[in-house]
């Protein structure tokens, strides 16, 4: 398996960056690649992304939920093997540091050939960055953001 790390700091209250992660069908709007994901219920996602012309579905199940602390999930079936852990941790009444961690197995010989050249992290990355755009708009545009806590 190999690991990517990103950290960003979000010019939101913390409460605001939680909530907006667990809008999981909203994903597609900042991430790279990422089609749709269908909540299933409280803890079960269906993800669909597209990389590099290859699509790929598959499962994840939330694993641990501490609101406005972390959420971590693992895939439970289909073409995609990963896992992973987002934490948020308040830096004042305005800002929050978002970390990100996740474990994956890269599937093929490009798969794999793209994650020694560290196209991995840089999509991590951007994907990171593109939540940081997302949600301070967001939260500006909408004078605080309407977010809701999925129950863990």
């Amino acid at each position: 398996m190999s690991m990517v790390k990103e950290t960003v700091d979000v010019d939101v209250p913390l409460h605001t960056a939680y909530n907006q992660w667990t809008l999981f069908e909203e994903f597609p709007r900042f991430m790279e690649g990422v089609e749709a994901v269908t909540q299933l219920d409280d803890r079960h996602n269906h993800w669909r992304t597209s990389i590099g012309g290859v699509t790929r579905e598959f499962d994840t199940e939330i694993v641990d939920q501490l609101p406005d602390e972390r959420i971590a999930w693992r895939t439970t079936d289909g073409d995609v093997r990963q896992k992973g852990v987002v934490t948020f941790q308040r830096l004042d009444d305005l800002h929050t540091r978002v970390n990100l961690a996740i474990d994956f197995e890269p599937e093929g010989m490009a798969e794999r050939a793209g994650d020694m050249l560290g196209m991995v992290d840089r999509r991590v990355k951007g994907d990171l960055h593109r939540f940081k755009d997302f949600i301070e708009q967001e939260g500006r545009e909408e004078g605080g953001w309407r977010g809701r806590i999925t129950p863990g």
